[in-house]
């Protein structure tokens, strides 16, 4: 047999090995899918009332799971706004005209959105189920 011959069968032999190691790995690590994809809202603090845009998303309440909060306090006092719910939660202090881009777990349930001032009437939504998995999304920075 030719030395080239020997070579190539070697490598192909070796390549084989290879493959059959590579083959041999364990199934007993989860998968789990990718969480949802967080949703965008926005709140406005309005002289009169607190908004908060979108609270359905194709006529039905937003899913629960991760949102991402862009908070426009319009109002000429510095306030803060309270998530009453599921889950409670307060921000920072937003100064006045300013902005603030605020995350939140939202969990399934009735919401109450209230600003630190009692004259600015509060706004109620609702969170249905979790949102579906973002494991086939293409997901942009």
């Amino acid at each position: 047999m030719g030395r080239r011959r020997r070579t190539a069968l070697l490598g192909i032999g070796l390549a084989g090995i290879g493959l059959v190691a590579a083959g041999c790995g364990s199934d007993d690590f989860a998968n789990d899918p990718r969480p949802p994809a967080p949703i965008e809202l926005t709140a406005k603090i309005g002289e009169d009332q607190v908004l908060v845009s979108p609270t359905q998303l194709q006529g039905k309440p937003v899913g629960a799971g991760l949102a991402s909060v862009t908070i426009a306090n319009l109002t000429d006092e510095p306030t803060e706004l309270t998530f009453s719910g599921p889950e409670d939660s307060t921000t920072d202090p937003i100064v006045a005209n300013g902005v603030l881009d605020y995350k939140l777990d939202l969990r399934p349930g009735q919401y109450t959105v209230s600003a630190e001032d009692s004259t600015i009437r509060p706004m109620q939504f609702a969170v249905g189920p979790e949102r579906p998995s973002a494991q086939n999304d293409l997901l942009l920075p």
